[in-house]
């Protein structure tokens, strides 16, 4: 079995279901909604926080690993091997707010991924301690040590991102369904005023769910599945954050503007797909933008 079979027979497994939904819920009231949860998603960025964030203490340990079989260099792996455990606090705390919001077997993966990520800190940390007692052999032996864990760990969370799509935009994916042509979404006076209405484009022999929005003479077209884990936002809402006119997705409260779909509220940071849109004798008519033709 390879690798990622591996990881995908233990994401199906619910052995841990038990310590991890306490641990989830821990996450979610230490950290509530609100502005500071929203810039651990990267609602702000455009895009997940967390692997951006990650790039230092993963960065840092590996250049001192290069350092420390430099004699001379020494000194500054311990600098590097210092700053990666620093920033490893914050990637962690963006880590964990994105992993309390997904699905169940990304969750499993998380709590795998998590526990790795402690060990190689805890060596990190190990290291540090001796160096300053002067064991250099120790330290780098631990170092090294951490280095082999964080390197599996980030294994497990490049898993997470692109076999699982965690941090992936669902609503990209599903824009890449449909056609380039222009779709008729009917008639502009049967569209609800004010709230989201279910529509749907032709795509690669299925339907793809779209979400419209009438506001006025104006419509808004949205693909329907929600980019942070495809929820259907045909039954969301319409409201203000933030003070911005929102599509609110049903399932975990992200808010995308209804002027260009640019995240307002998290969990989700990637934007929600948005159509181009004419009226052509009362109708509404609706295609990609250009990016995906």
């Amino acid at each position: 079995m390879s690798l990622m079979g591996f990881l995908d027979r233990i994401a199906d497994v619910s052995t841990f279901d038990k310590a991890i939904e306490p641990a989830r819920k821990a996450v979610q009231t230490v950290l509530k909604p609100g502005m500071v949860k929203d810039v651990l998603h990267g609602t702000w960025l455009g895009h997940p926080l967390h692997p951006v964030l990650v790039q230092v203490p993963v960065g840092s340990w590996t250049s001192a690993g290069l350092l420390d079989a430099v004699p001379p260099l020494r000194p500054a792996a311990t600098v590097l091997i210092a700053t990666g455990v620093a920033v490893s606090v914050p990637a962690a705390m963006s880590g964990a707010a994105d992993w309390s919001e997904q699905e169940i077997g990304v969750r499993r993966l998380g709590a795998l991924h998590a526990v790795s990520n402690v060990a190689a800190l805890g060596l990190y940390v190990g290291s540090l301690v001796a160096r300053a007692k002067g064991r250099g052999t120790l330290g780098r032996v631990l170092s090294y040590a951490g280095l082999g864990v964080a390197t599996g760990s980030a294994a497990i969370g490049g898993h997470m991102s692109y076999a699982q799509s965690s941090g992936a935009s669902h609503a990209a994916t599903a824009a890449r369904a449909l056609t380039s042509d222009w779709i008729d979404l009917g008639p502009l006076d049967d569209l609800p005023e004010g709230r989201p209405a279910l529509r749907t484009g032709d795509g690669s022999g299925v339907s793809v769910p779209l979400a419209a929005v009438r506001r006025g003479g104006r419509v808004d077209v949205f693909v329907g599945a929600c980019s942070h884990l495809a929820g259907p936002l045909y039954e969301g809402s319409v409201e203000e954050v933030r003070g911005h006119a929102c599509l609110v997705c049903p399932w975990h409260d992200s808010a995308f503007d209804l002027d260009d779909g640019e995240p307002r509220r998290g969990p989700a940071a990637n934007p929600q797909e948005k159509l181009e849109v004419r009226m052509e004798a009362g109708r509404v008519m609706a295609r990609l933008p250009a990016r995906h033709q």
